[in-house]
């Protein structure tokens, strides 16, 4: 349950004979026999086997090797050879730069030039342009592509283009040297057309000087009328943008530009304006538009006279709406026009692509409004306009399997509305789920597209719902409080089971609530269907926003009853993905339920235990929630309201504690060398300390009445200046309570340094685990301390409903403490009411559902990093040897390997910090005569950050070594993202290094005693 399908993605999937882990010289080895064999064909297929080499072990070494000896088949090899060998260097540039012997390299292949093969010259042109991003400022390549621009063969001419547009993008020197001999070719009549159409996207990368970006700006606008032919217009049109767009100084006349071609008959150079005008709208190059260019591209909309161009043009706008600052400007100054212009779109019944994107043009406007106060009044009419086709464009998309991404687009800016109008939100809400609940047949992909948005929906409410509040029913009571927690809020009551006292207050937080009736019945008719197997990720969704509703609160006999259908017709994975989904929003009945019976059915051992340690885990917490045993909840679940708890505190806490340490055993059971479980073993282990450790704090209210203070607890406390040791046992128990939570605040901030590749409600979920531990910590501390600390500071309140539902429950805590008695520091006491609050607070921390973070049940990023350190012992039983005196030389270098399913990563490998500890652990014989020198350590401790390059990374230390003896050294290793937060995920190696004695201090004779201090000793 625990495993992440880990794929590698390379360029060739071809396997290596007697590939090793640790073998890379054998893997060369093996290629360099196939380079050298008669036969071609085993040539080519060595040679395109190398880039897989580099990905796999990208040291510098072995690199470098294979790149020179590609080098000498390149110039010894057929023109077949050296285009795979151009294949291996394109396939290979983030590794070109280990290349150490780079000049030779480039030497060797360089002798091709003088080849009188027109196809091996235009074969190495292709390779030097592949490689120019580590040859840059080479002036031999510079004058070799300059001469081949001037050969009479056509295939040589276009792979020196090539070359010169890969060498101008990263050399200044070589795009101004080159200016001039580009326009005297486009302008030469000998030069062909289509060579010239080659030559002009080259210009787009002569930037690097204003001067020269001036020049090439009016040879492009000179080259306009010269040649009007519609290949050169378009070529010409994106040049000069990609150039404005880098320069920043010529977009005003870009502009200009632009909008006197959008007047041009041909569709094709309407297009490229278009799409110029897209790219100059971005957020680097929108700031230098303007503001009579925005007025003049909205007329200009006239100009487009078919859907495709419309959708860009709308796109333009789009853009621009997106930009804070031309956005205020398109409100202010264009409303008019702009929302002409939007609702003849949207009224186009047979065009939903172009109605959909005038539609989002007007979300962005209505929500960059809504969020604004001094624009609310402006977007009032956009937004009555956006209500009117919203649900026309909803119902008309989702009926039809080609418009699924028109659909997409409309429900992301539903949502993003939403963010700004929780009013439009709750309309948005019943218009998509009465869609959804609707007796039509949707396409599958559209249907799963509305569950997925009314659950972005639901987040959103819910976000709303848990915000931080005061709670009116936690006030101080001088006589006295109820330290009894209210049970869980209740969704169901004997005459409506969707209603209840707190039901109107939930539907007004979150309207999906009030749909909830609605998502069941649909739910339960696909369960009904015979073809529900095709229909199972729809069934995830809505199982997924039923959970996430009803969050914190107590599921009716109906909802459970839907959960049961699905046990008895979905698959085993369908059904743990359900389970998964429950454990992570609290609702660990329903979790325990499906873990239990799907654990009896497994066929292997390792998912049975992990299956079983997960229902432990959710068995446990429905113990701590309601107070009842799972076996007995099965057997007789309360249909509508949350049961009372027969179950004591103290006995809830012991059973949930033995079902944390039987789910660590099991999951110790299913895991392995190559799983280990690490994080869900660490955080099971705090998880049942943290349960312990408020065991504890209710033996220590029990305790109260039977162990009272002695009879010399008075002059003890006058004694030691500690008033409070006065109350005796009571006194020393808070106070270890104390230690025991902040060890568990210690050991939550060690694991969510160790939790890199966690995702951010993981991260969010372990800060408001550790803030918990320290405010509960902080309030013990306020009782039994006459000056207790300063109390924690929350850092996160939680962007993710699961995250701010447990935030919730610490603000609960903090509202609690208030009702402790204000006592001056010398004249506290440790009363009866004291210790209830105390209880009250774990009520409440018991009574919270825990919400399990995602990274226990997957992780979606991984970022390992593999070290090679030398000295290498000869076996691993063996020490290295070091000759005394002298100082020990370690080099480190590493390969970080990444993989993600996600778009972006989390967080990225900014540096890696290297720390070397070497400590004496077996010290030489000495001596009488030798003592210790005073000062002197045997631990040494050394510091290097180093910064990967292309995943790479390489350090060393010289590490001084003083005495003989043996000393175990220690390579740990820190990542640093790209916050600057380091995190202890690297991996730790580590060796013993013996240090021989001196051969000529154990030959030398020891002096006589009895020999005079001071006479000269002779040999």
């Amino acid at each position: 349950a625990f495993r992440m399908a880990y794929t590698r993605v390379s360029s060739f999937n071809e396997c290596f004979l007697n590939e090793n882990e640790h073998d890379s010289n054998a893997v060369l080895m093996e290629l360099d026999k196939g380079l050298r064999s008669a036969k071609q064909g085993i040539q080519c297929e060595s040679i395109v086997r190398f880039p897989r080499l580099f990905e796999k072990y990208p040291f510098p070494i072995l690199i470098n090797s294979s790149f020179i000896k590609l080098g000498e088949f390149f110039v010894s090899g057929s023109n077949l050879l050296r285009f795979w060998v151009l294949r291996v260097c394109q396939q290979s540039e983030k590794h070109l730069d280990k290349i150490l012997n780079i000049d030779n390299f480039v030497r060797r292949i360089f002798m091709v030039m003088h080849s009188n093969d027109p196809l091996a010259r235009a074969l190495l042109l292709r390779t030097l342009g592949a490689v120019s991003r580590v040859i840059p400022e080479k002036q031999q390549v510079h004058h070799a592509i300059r001469k081949a621009l001037d050969s009479h063969d056509t295939v040589e001419v276009e792979a020196a283009i090539f070359a010169s547009s890969c060498f101008a993008a990263q050399s200044s020197t070589f795009a101004i040297s080159m200016c001039a001999k580009i326009s005297d070719m486009i302008e030469s009549l000998q030069v062909p057309v289509p060579m010239k159409l080659l030559l002009i996207p080259v210009l787009r990368h002569m930037h690097h000087d204003a001067n020269t970006a001036a020049l090439v700006g009016q040879l492009c606008m000179q080259l306009l009328p010269k040649y009007p032919a519609q290949g050169f217009v378009v070529a010409i049109i994106d040049t000069l943008t990609q150039l404005s767009s880098r320069t920043l100084v010529g977009v005003p006349g870009q502009l200009d530009v632009l909008l006197d071609f959008m007047q041009d008959l041909r569709t094709p150079v309407r297009v490229q304006v278009l799409r110029s005008f897209h790219d100059l709208a971005g957020e680097h190059s929108v700031h230098a538009w303007p503001r009579a260019a925005i007025e003049a591209l909205i007329g200009k909309f006239g100009a487009c006279t078919n859907a495709r161009e419309q959708f860009l043009f709308l796109s333009i706008l789009l853009r621009l709406s997106e930009c804070p600052l031309t956005c205020k400007q398109l409100l202010r100054e264009h409303r008019g026009p702009l929302l002409h212009l939007c609702i003849q779109c949207i009224s186009k019944i047979d065009d939903y692509t172009t109605a959909t994107q005038a539609m989002a043009v007007l979300s962005v406007l209505v929500a960059y409004g809504l969020r604004k106060p001094e624009h609310t009044g402006d977007v009032q009419d956009i937004l009555q306009i956006v209500n009117m086709h919203m649900e026309a464009l909803l119902l008309c998309t989702a009926r039809r399997a080609d418009c699924t991404r028109d659909l997409r687009r409309v429900l992301a800016y539903g949502i993003k509305i939403t963010h700004a109008s929780a009013d439009f939100g709750a309309l948005f809400i019943e218009i998509v789920s009465n869609t959804l609940g609707d007796k039509v047949a949707y396409p599958s992909a559209n249907g799963e597209l509305m569950c997925e948005a009314l659950v972005g929906l639901c987040e959103h409410f819910q976000l709303r719902k848990f915000a931080f509040t005061t709670f009116d029913g936690l006030e101080e009571d001088e006589n006295g409080m109820e330290t009894d927690e209210p049970p869980l809020p209740k969704v169901g009551s004997p005459n409506n089971p969707w209603k209840t006292g707190s039901y109107d207050y939930d539907l007004q937080l979150n309207p999906m609530m009030g749909r909830l009736p609605l998502i069941l019945h649909k739910l339960n008719s696909i369960i009904d269907q015979e073809n529900c197997d095709k229909q199972l990720r729809t069934v995830e969704i809505l199982t997924a926003l039923v959970l996430q509703t009803t969050m914190g609160c107590y599921l009716p006999i109906k909802v459970v009853q839907v959960f049961e259908k699905c046990l008895a017709r979905l698959n085993c994975w369908t059904l743990y993905k359900i389970a998964r989904t429950a454990s992570r929003y609290g609702h660990h009945y329903v979790a325990a339920h499906i873990y239990t019976n799907i654990s009896q059915i497994v066929i292997s051992d390792h998912m049975h235990y992990s299956l079983l340690a997960l229902a432990q885990i959710s068995q446990a917490e429905c113990i701590l929630n309601y107070g009842l045993e799972y076996a007995y909840m099965r057997d007789s679940y309360a249909p509508k309201a949350a049961p009372e708890p027969l179950i004591p505190l103290m006995r809830r806490l012991e059973a949930a504690s033995i079902l944390y340490q039987e789910a660590l055993a099991s999951l110790r059971a299913c895991s392995s060398p190559q799983h280990p479980c690490t994080f869900q073993l660490e955080y099971l282990k705090i998880r049942a300390q943290f349960l312990q450790t408020l065991h504890l704090a209710v033996t220590v209210k029990n305790a109260q009445v039977i162990v009272p203070p002695p009879a010399i607890a008075g002059s003890l406390a006058q004694n030691s200046r500690d008033y409070l040791q006065k109350f005796g046992h009571v006194t020393t128990q808070l106070r270890k309570l104390v230690k025991s939570l902040k060890a568990c605040e210690e050991t939550y901030a060690k694991l969510y340094k160790s939790s890199f590749d966690a995702d951010h409600v993981t991260l969010e979920f372990l800060e408001v685990a550790e803030f918990q531990c320290a405010l509960f910590g902080h309030i013990i501390s306020t009782i039994c301390f006459s000056t207790p600390p300063e109390p924690p500071v929350f850092l996160t309140t939680g962007n993710h409903p699961e995250t701010r539902f447990y935030a919730a429950s610490c603000q609960r805590m903090e509202e609690m403490q208030r009702n402790l008695p204000q006592e001056p520091p010398n004249a506290k006491t440790i009363s009866n009411r004291h210790l209830d609050i105390i209880v009250a607070q774990i009520e409440i921390i018991t009574k919270t559902p825990l919400c399990l973070p995602r990274y226990f049940f997957q992780t979606l990023q991984s970022t390992q990093i593999k070290l090679s350190v030398s000295p290498q012992p000869r076996s691993a039983t063996e020490p290295v040897n070091v000759q005394s005196g002298s100082n020990l030389v370690i080099k480190v270098e590493g390969v970080l390997q990444h993989f993600t399913k996600q778009q972006r990563h989390f967080r990225r490998v900014e540096s890696v910090q290297l720390s070397l500890t070497s400590q004496l652990i077996t010290p030489p014989p000495r001596s009488a005569q030798e003592m210790v020198k005073p000062g002197a350590s045997d631990t040494v401790t050394l510091n290097q950050i180093v910064k990967p390059q292309r995943d790479f990374l390489s350090g060393s230390f010289l590490l001084p070594i003083s005495s003989g003896g043996h000393f175990q050294v220690t390579l740990e290793t820190f990542v640093v993202d790209g916050n600057g937060v380091t995190w202890c995920t690297g991996p730790k190696s580590s060796m013993v290094v013996r240090v021989l004695e001196d051969p000529a201090k154990q030959s030398a004779p020891v002096a006589s005693t009895s020999q005079a201090v001071g006479q000269t000793r002779r040999f």
